[in-house]
């Protein structure tokens, strides 16, 4: 049981899984769907556009590709990338060692292996040991994960894959609306992959979309995420003679995205880059006041990269893990709640390498040492700037 604070500390209240509700524009478009019992996306009228193909055309142009693809989850739209590839069963796929089960869990369940690439102190990609792990792997792909919206020098990161022949899937979960010198997060690589559940940018409690400006890859996809031979009544799909090999070469998974979810997103799709302005401004509250600290160290973001603040990682070294879980029973009690990378155990959605037992065990001594003192926070649109700065109030005192 937590102890009580003493009654003159700040205790918060807010609560750190309450999003903003959908917007009324999202609820009418979800009653209207409701309404029609066709939920299903191709259970269309002659001459109809479902909800979801206009979701794929609003969301190709608003990410700048060519094509993109609805799919049931941001893991499904990971797994379909990987699937797309026709790569030799049991492939080495490399990835980030910091990052969610999802990513590795992708991998595995398209048949192939995480070769898990180290990261640095300010949680990107360790694009070093990259070359190194490709070199030594013999692996053609990278699934980079763009975890908790820290962004690699995708300039040099791109440098690298194409000498070494790397294809480059991005997992930009955690970066829908970021950019990288001006180009937006998941148009660097061959395809990238988003997310939308409800802890990402824009919420249908579960759903993902897949990019890419390849047409053979993007029919591919569209097949395995289960068009059958409705693959024209997608909204961003490539000319139907590249479907004339995938339409009959490529599994079926059934991993669609069904309009009514395609109905919620569409609206907030449109106020996206609003709350990206509101996230950066909580981020900002926070990272002010733990910048104030010399107890704990923010992880640098490139001056090239915008990012999204939706979360924000600190790290304190020298932690052991007593005083680790210490520190987080004080945050608790006074209403902060922080994820801790170092446990020795996962917990709700917080995991690292050492979980992931479906896979070969791999050292990565840099990782587990930033991981050892790595706390983690997320920052709900619910929350105002003010409510930001007494959080990191209640963290440094509570150090």
């Amino acid at each position: 049981m937590l102890e009580a604070p003493p009654s003159e500390l700040d205790v918060f209240t807010g609560l750190f899984t309450q999003q903003e509700p959908l917007p009324e524009e999202a609820i009418a478009a979800a009653i209207e769907v409701m309404r029609s019992g066709r939920l299903h996306r191709y259970n269309t009228q002659a001459g109809e556009v479902s909800q979801a193909a206009l979701l794929e055309s609003e969301y190709a142009a608003y990410q700048g590709s060519k094509y993109a693809l609805a799919c049931a989850s941001g893991g499904a739209a990971l797994q379909i990338s990987l699937r797309a590839l026709s790569l030799p069963a049991g492939s080495g796929v490399l990835t980030n060692a910091f990052t969610l089960a999802p990513v590795p869990g992708a991998i595995a369940a398209a048949g192939h292996r995480p070769v898990l690439v180290e990261i640095t102190p300010d949680l990107t990609l360790d694009l070093d040991d990259l070359g190194r792990k490709a070199e030594a792997s013999g692996a053609k792909v990278l699934m980079l994960s763009h975890m908790r919206g820290h962004l690699t020098d995708m300039d040099r990161l791109m440098e690298i894959a194409d000498a070494r022949g790397l294809t480059v899937i991005e997992d930009c979960a955690h970066t829908m609306g970021a950019t990288w010198a001006g180009v937006k997060s998941g148009n660097h690589g061959h395809a990238a992959c988003f997310s939308t559940q409800t802890y990402k940018h824009i919420n249908s409690g579960e759903g993902g979309l897949l990019t890419s400006d390849d047409p053979d890859f993007m029919a591919r996809a569209i097949i395995l995420s289960g068009s059958y031979m409705l693959y024209e009544r997608h909204g961003a799909a490539p000319e139907s003679s590249h479907f004339k090999c995938a339409r009959l070469n490529s599994p079926n998974t059934s991993s669609r995205m069904d309009n009514l979810r395609a109905a919620v997103l569409r609206p907030q799709l449109r106020q996206l880059d609003n709350a990206i302005e509101r996230w950066n401004a909580r981020y900002s509250a926070l990272a002010e006041v733990l910048g104030g600290s010399d107890q704990v160290r923010l992880p640098v973001r490139a001056r090239d990269g915008v990012f999204v603040g939706s979360s924000l990682q600190f790290m304190r070294s020298g932690i052991a893990g007593a005083e680790a879980r210490a520190f987080l029973d004080r945050c608790a009690a006074r209403g902060v709640e922080l994820k801790w990378f170092g446990a020795d155990e996962p917990a709700g959605f917080t995991s690292t390498h050492k979980s992931w037992q479906y896979m070969e065990a791999q050292s990565l001594p840099a990782t587990d040492a930033i991981l050892r003192g790595l706390f983690d926070i997320r920052l709900p649109l619910t929350f105002s700037p003010d409510d930001c700065r007494m959080i990191g109030r209640i963290i440094v005192e509570s150090l």
